[in-house]
């Protein structure tokens, strides 16, 4: 019984560990599907790698230091009462 149950818990470890292992190659579209236009202005198509770049706007680096404590706010000149 007890040989049973570690032949079970190794090939599911097995399997486990095979099922993680994917096969790595460039990106290609389907057969019947090919990638989209080029862009409007753009004489290219884009590539299957380019497609899957992010733009700069939707990563976009921080610039902004956080502060590590409480400092007294400085004078907003924007922050006017409501016009009646």
């Amino acid at each position: 019984m007890a040989s049973a149950r570690t032949t079970v818990l190794l090939v599911t470890a097995a399997t486990l560990a095979l099922s993680a292992c994917g096969n790595r190659r460039e990106l290609m579209p389907v057969a019947a599907a090919g990638l989209p236009p080029a862009p409007y202005g753009r004489e290219t198509k884009p590539t299957a790698d380019d497609l899957l770049k992010p733009p700069v706007q939707a990563k976009p680096q921080r610039s902004v230091e956080l502060r590590s404590r409480s400092q007294p706010r400085e004078d907003d000149p924007f922050d006017l009462p409501p016009e009646q």
